[in-house]
């Protein structure tokens, strides 16, 4: 018999963690803000009785004998031990303290951060007891005793002069680093209050003047004058007033701002022995690293700026983005639990079933994931690959499971991986992935935090790169909730000035929650009511609009002289391009369709050329398509859009064909369904558990972003007119012309320049009505076509002409 291997668990430290509840934080917060004003009430009554109880301290003292401390016994002994004894008046820091660890425990205040206030109380402390040693060496409680016997000791040392220079840099290194108080900010203070002075001398100095000729001037031109003096406003302290407003404004952003962060939990590895006796392979499980979570920072999403560079979220400044709050924590902190007899079970079944067809394993492994498990095998010399491959449908009936998958061999590793479900799978919620430092710290464009791989690390892609992806899956197996990741993983990381989506919802119930932020991040036709499209007519127009909008941002990128949207936004932002050249900032624009085989259903060649034209060109210029389909057939997906959708994600699906139309492979129909799937970008298959978001979690983000400041409207695509409406018919609709019309012609004439810029600033407009203008001032004639960055030509010579040109065509 063979021996059997005693069992070696490799455990990590993990420190003790202490927990409190809601309850116990409430009357500890109370205690240490009632016990800080005690105090506080010791110390001040202090100053003007430790002379008289200086004598009753440490003796014994009977009822007659009562100190003068307005805390008796207790405030007089406390505050002779820490402000004699100690630190002098310096020690009146620490109620301060106290009271606000009480505050933030009774109110859970997170803009207190106890790390810094500790820090810099203990260090102002001790800066200033020395301070009071070194200066007021008559009065003792000043600096305390150990303050003086700190000054006594560097004096020997480094002499009074020393000292003297070691406390200025104490100071001033408090002044820098806490106060931020900088020679640039101390300058300004100065030169604003000198102009202001100045502002002031020449205020005065005007009015004496005025005072002299109002003397010899009549009354009427005293009133006169009076009148204009009132008038004139004080440019310089407006000016003044704002910036400190703004500069007051990032510095209390600044202090908001703060991170949370968890212990991460170190990843474990476990041998199992096994059980039978004829049979001496041991089991090593391995369990991916628990991450970080990092509570969302709006500060690391700032983008620091230098002076002077065009900000495209100045509109929207105090935009807050939603905080991980409003998710749900599915998970309850359980992590992935480990099972060591199914995983013992499972083992032995895969070694049994390969040796019955002679095939021996020299290693295998196992690494737990949320949903399923990865036993990675290393067979004997002379074992080929295919034979393995082959028992697939053996090994799922010996282990009696659902989804058993082959990766034979693993890419890069030199195993062969068999896929197995776990049979008490974990849900990964959104929060989790969300929160992981992998998302929050991710240089990508468009950042997409789809889920877990198979190790529990969550897998980030970039939008940007992909940069269209197609999605399929049979019904219910979780393309909905995939969706809701992606649109909620941009949400959690862009600007409404950054992005804009399109969506596109056959079924007119998966996506309408998405309406409360219509102002904020999504696009839309203009002279439309609704932002999310549900009609399929409305579909056709919204593509080719998207087209016009792919046209027209590749003529800006090409008088820029650039090649992508990331470059053309790096120069406008340096103001390298002049914005009345037509030159304007280009959030990326995200077109989402919920059902794309009902498209082709209803609409067949009118949808597909459009989509194969975007996905072909439009990556360049931030336009990125999302196709989600319940049908992956070769009718819904022609050749045409796959060879343009590198990026596929297939869930669930019935059948191998289907499986092998979306991604030119097997495996997905061997998933097991909520959420399980399978990621490529053009290479290896990456099997992943999605994220988990319900619509109320969905509610909650909308309805945040929704109360919050918005844009006047929804981002306006171009406006598209069918081939069948034709240019003769708009120079006919004289009545459907913008109401700003006639005013437009007229600004246009008179400045004998026609460009969109032009009315934008003397009409106030936004550049698509602007746009509009200008395309229904050339159908009437009046300007001539567009030209690239040049102005259009005027046809009209001057504002008669223009107004014989109206009325004529009125009658």
């Amino acid at each position: 018999m063979a021996k059997k291997k005693n069992k070696k668990t490799k455990k990590s430290f993990k420190a003790p963690r202490f927990s409190i509840n809601r309850k116990q934080k409430i009357l500890l917060g109370v205690f240490l803000f009632l016990f800080a004003v005690g105090l506080l009430l010791a110390f001040v009554s202090f100053l003007f009785t430790w002379e008289s109880d200086q004598s009753l301290i440490g003796s014994a003292v009977s009822s007659q004998e009562k100190p003068a401390n307005w805390l008796s016994k207790f405030g007089a002994t406390v505050s002779y031990f820490l402000i004699y004894d100690g630190f002098g008046v310096a020690v009146f820091s620490l109620p301060f303290m106290i009271a606000l660890t009480g505050l933030k425990l009774f109110l859970e205040i997170k803009k207190i951060s106890l790390k810094n206030i500790w820090f810099w109380g203990i260090y102002v402390m001790i800066t200033l007891s020395l301070f009071f040693a070194f200066f007021g060496k008559t009065y003792p409680i000043l600096g305390g005793v150990v303050g003086f016997e700190i000054k006594e000791y560097l004096s020997v040392y480094i002499g009074d002069i020393g000292l003297g220079l070691l406390i200025a840099f104490m100071m001033i290194a408090y002044l820098v680093a806490r106060l931020q108080i900088t020679p640039e900010k101390i300058s300004n203070f100065f030169k604003s209050k000198k102009q202001a002075v100045e502002n002031d001398f020449k205020k005065a100095k005007e009015a004496n003047q005025k005072n002299k000729d109002q003397e010899v001037q009549p009354s009427s031109d005293k009133i006169e004058k009076k009148e204009k003096l009132n008038e004139k406003p004080d440019v310089a302290a407006e000016v003044k007033f704002e910036n400190d407003l703004t500069s007051s404004e990032d510095q209390k952003k600044s202090e908001e701002d703060s991170s949370k962060k968890e212990q991460a939990k170190q990843p474990q590895k476990i041998v199992i022995d096994s059980q039978n006796e004829d049979d001496d392979l041991s089991l090593e499980v391995e369990t991916g690293q628990e991450e970080d979570d990092d509570e969302i920072d709006s500060k690391s999403k700032k983008i620091v700026e230098n002076f002077g560079e065009f900000d495209p979220k100045l509109d929207l400044s105090k935009y807050q983005f939603p905080t991980i709050d409003l998710l749900k924590d599915y998970s309850k902190g359980a992590g992935i639990t480990i099972d060591q007899k199914e995983l013992e079970e499972n083992k032995n079944k895969i070694v049994e079933t390969l040796k019955n067809y002679k095939i021996g394993i020299a290693q295998i492994k196992a690494t737990v994931g949320p949903t399923v498990t990865l036993y990675e095998i290393i067979p004997e010399a002379g074992i080929r690959i295919s034979k393995i491959r082959n028992l697939e449908d053996d090994i799922a009936l010996s282990l009696s499971a659902l989804g058993i998958r082959i990766i034979a061999p693993i890419p890069g590793r030199g195993t062969i991986g068999i896929e197995v479900p776990n049979q008490n799978p974990s849900i990964v919620s959104m929060r989790s992935v969300a929160a992981s430092q992998k998302f929050q710290k991710a240089e990508m464009q468009l950042p997409i935090a789809f889920g877990k791989n198979i190790s529990n690390e969550t897998f980030v892609a970039d939008l940007a790169k992909m940069p269209h992806l197609l999605m399929a899956g049979a019904t219910g197996q979780g393309k909905s909730v995939g969706l809701n990741v992606i649109l909620t993983s941009l949400l959690y990381h862009k600007h409404p000035a950054e992005v804009k989506f399109v969506l596109v919802d056959p079924k007119k119930v998966e996506l309408t929650l998405f309406n409360k932020i219509e102002r904020h991040y999504l696009a839309k036709l203009p002279d439309t009511d609704d932002a999310i499209i549900t009609d399929n007519s409305k579909v056709i127009d919204t593509l080719n609009s998207l087209c016009i909008e792919m046209d027209a941002r590749y003529d800006l990128l090409k008088d820029a002289m650039v090649r992508n949207i990331v470059e053309y936004n790096a120069k406008l932002k340096a103001r390298k391009l002049n914005p009345e050249n037509g030159h304007r900032f280009l959030p990326y624009i995200v077109l989402v369709v919920d059902e794309f085989a009902d498209l082709i259903m209803t609409a067949g060649k009118d949808v597909e050329t459009p989509i194969a034209r975007l996905a072909q060109l439009a990556r360049a210029i931030g336009i990125h398509l999302i196709i989600a389909t319940q049908r992956p057939s070769v009718n819904v997906i022609t050749g045409m859009i796959k060879a343009n959708f590198p990026a596929r994600i297939a869930f669930r699906v019935t059948s191998k064909i289907d499986s092998r139309t979306i991604l030119d492979a097997g495996g997905a129909d061997q998933l097991i369904g909520r959420g399980d799937m399978l990621y490529t970008q053009g290479n290896d298959l990456v099997r992943l558990q999605c994220a988990f978001v319900d619509t109320p979690e969905i509610d909650k983000i909308t309805e945040f972003i929704g109360s919050q400041k918005a844009y006047p409207d929804a981002y306006l695509l171009p406006e598209y007119t069918s081939e069948d409406s034709g240019t003769a018919t708009l120079e006919n609709e004289i009545d459907e012309r913008d109401k700003l019309f006639d005013k437009a012609a007229e600004v246009i004439v008179t400045a004998q320049q026609g460009s969109a810029s032009l009315l934008q600033r003397k009409l106030k407009l936004g550049y698509n009505r602007a746009g509009r203008l200008i395309d229904q001032l050339e159908a009437a004639g009046i300007v001539g076509q567009f030209e690239g960055s040049k102005a259009r030509q005027v046809h009209i010579p001057d504002l008669i002409a223009l107004k014989e040109l109206l009325e004529n065509e009125k009658k």
